[in-house]
Order: C-alpha cells, then sequence, then structure tokens
C-alpha cells in the first residue's frame, strides 16, 4: 500500500467520524455531508456504493448504543413498505420528473421551520403508526431516487411522538434493513471491487466512532435543542434540494 492510499482511508476515518458525530444531533444527514467528500477522494463513481456499505458497517454500532430506544412498532409498519418502495424506485427512474421532486420535498424541508416554530412546537400535524406503511413506500422511492429519505421521514417521526434516542434508534434500525439489500445488489451486479471494500471499511469505522461520540453528546441536549438541530438540517437540506432542481 503505498502512501497516498493510506491517505486517503485516513481521510476516510475522519470525515466519517466527523459526519456521523454531527448527524446525531440533526437526526440524520450523516450521508449527505459525505457525498461531496467521496466524491473528491474517491470519485463519483465509487461514492454511492462505498457510503452505502460503509454507513451499513458503521450501523451495527448505533444500534447496539441504542437499541433499548427501538420503536419496533415503528419498525414494523415501515420497514417492508420501505422495501417495496425501494425496488420500485427501479421502475420509475425513468418516468419520474426528477427536478419537479426535487423541488416538491425540498419546498416540504423549508416548510418544516413554519411548522414547528423553530422547534418550540413538538408536534405540527396528526400521525399515527400505520400511515408509516404508505410513507414507507413513498419515502424510500423518493430517497432512493434523490437522495433525501432520511430528512424526509423526521417530521413524521416527530409527530409521532419520537424524540432524540428514540427517533435515531428507530430510523437506523430501518436503515439497517434497507442497507442489507442495497449492499446485496452492489456485490451482485460487481460494483464493489477489493479497493472499494477497503474504503467502506475506513469510512465505517469512522462512522462507528462518529456514532459513539455523538451519544455522548447527545445526552447533554435537551429536547428542544435536539428539534432546532433536527429542523436548522432540514432546512439546509431542502434548499440544497431546491438549489438542484432549479439548476
Amino acid at each position: 500500500m503505498d502512501l497516498e492510499y493510506l491517505l486517503t482511508l485516513l481521510l476516510l476515518l475522519l470525515s466519517g467520524m466527523a459526519a456521523f458525530s454531527i448527524s446525531t444531533l440533526t437526526a440524520g444527514g450523516g450521508a449527505l455531508l459525505l457525498v461531496p467528500v467521496l466524491n473528491l477522494l474517491i470519485g463519483v463513481n465509487s461514492t454511492a456504493p462505498v457510503l452505502n456499505a460503509g454507513n451499513l458497517l458503521g450501523r451495527p454500532v448505533r444500534l447496539v448504543l441504542y437499541w433499548h430506544h427501538i420503536s419496533w412498532r415503528a419498525v414494523l409498519w415501515y420497514a417492508p413498505f420501505a422495501v417495496l418502495g425501494a425496488l420500485g424506485a427501479g421502475f420509475l427512474f425513468s418516468k419520474a420528473n426528477l427536478p419537479v421532486l426535487q423541488l416538491i420535498v425540498g419546498l416540504f424541508l423549508v416548510s418544516t421551520v413554519f411548522q414547528y416554530r423553530w422547534g418550540k412546537r413538538e408536534r405540527s400535524f396528526p400521525m399515527t403508526f400505520p400511515l408509516l406503511a404508505p410513507l414507507g413506500v413513498v419515502i424510500s422511492a423518493i430517497g432512493t431516487l434523490i437522495g433525501a429519505g432520511g430528512p424526509l421521514l423526521n417530521p413524521f417521526y416527530l409527530n409521532l411522538g419520537l424524540s432524540k434516542e428514540a427517533l435515531i434508534a428507530t430510523k437506523t434500525a430501518n436503515s439497517f434493513l434497507m442497507g442489507l439489500a442495497q449492499i446485496g445488489s452492489y456485490t451482485y451486479f460487481g460494483l464493489m471491487s477489493t479497493v472499494e471494500w477497503h474504503q467502506a471499511l475506513a469510512l465505517g469505522i469512522g462512522i462507528s466512532a462518529g456514532n459513539y461520540l455523538g451519544k455522548k453528546v447527545l445526552r447533554k441536549v435537551s429536547d428542544l435543542s435536539f428539534r432546532k438541530w433536527a429542523i436548522a438540517f432540514m432546512v439546509i437540506s431542502g434548499l440544497m434540494l431546491i438549489a438542484q432542481a432549479i439548476w
């Protein structure tokens, strides 16, 4: 292994640690923060498989850390239907108007700042567990198409009364199940070489460390501050999607 290769692995590890320390406070979005970094370090073509594989490798640590906070009722209502949505997204990809979809999702995410009045309101609209079934299909399909599924799901979890550890734990459990399907497809189609598995492992170690550090900080954060951080990131994600759609 040459020095440049080892430096790339080290930068992947540190980037994963930083992004997922932050994402614990923003109820997700670590992957979104890593996309431009990975594009620069390993190239656009390798970003998606390495990011998803590294994220999957880092999720067991987050699952262990937050296991007792998982809302299994939410997982049972959401995960099976999310798998269907992800599978259907492949068919929709050639037919969907992605800029319009990005614009709609972006406007919804930006509107959360008004819905929750910068986090002062605990809930903004009525939400029940059975509604997670159709949302699983729609949001996983949207996330597969435009990469914004994580932030888009936050308002619905918040309106179920899930906050802080419970929200992060439940999202992690759902994402882990989805990630297994993603990695299976990457492996089946030969998209992961030995080099990319090394990169994913370095990233996964960093993500695991970031999850651990993030939980330490999360204990000191109030529910109000957590909602404010989560809403701020949803607004930022929404503005990024709107800019991409207009561009």
